[in-house]
């Protein structure tokens, strides 16, 4: 998969992690920053990343900020994104199974690095359950949100 990750500057310490254990796992990846520990806007990070999995030049992204929230706020304002906070590994999994989530967000100041790992590896492997159900309530949000 293609993935695309970006973080602010809460997060940035963590990234590292969250890029080797995707490149672990042989997926592509596209750093969209920030690269430094200096202070920046997670909403234009998470437009970055949002940008790539909406046009379909990623196939999932991941940000990676304080606690998450900031990030997955901002995620979803935008078409095409469902994005969920995940800081334990069954909902980093049945996000995606059930709800087909497409942007994963961590709190890198709730979860340590062992943990990020796990999250990463649970929804990087998740696929989506597209039984009659999941397809009918994912169309149910896609259509809540073309109302917006």
């Amino acid at each position: 998969m293609r993935i695309a990750l970006g973080c602010d500057h809460a997060g940035f310490p963590m990234k590292a992690e969250v890029l080797e254990v995707i490149r672990a796992l042989g997926h592509e990846v596209e750093d969209l920053g920030t690269h430094t520990p200096d202070p920046v806007d997670f909403p234009d990070i998470a437009r970055a990343v949002c940008d790539r999995v909406a046009s379909g030049r990623a196939d999932r992204g991941m940000l990676v900020c304080g606690t998450g929230v900031g990030a997955s706020i901002a995620a979803n304002k935008r078409r095409g994104i469902r994005a969920a906070v995940c800081h334990d590994v069954h909902s980093a999994h049945q996000s995606v199974e059930h709800d087909d989530v497409n942007v994963m967000c961590i709190g890198a100041q709730i979860v340590g690095p062992w943990l990020a790992r796990d999250l990463v590896r649970a929804f990087l492997e998740a696929r989506f359950d597209a039984t009659e159900d999941h397809r009918r309530r994912v169309a149910k949000l896609t259509a809540f949100e073309r109302e917006g």
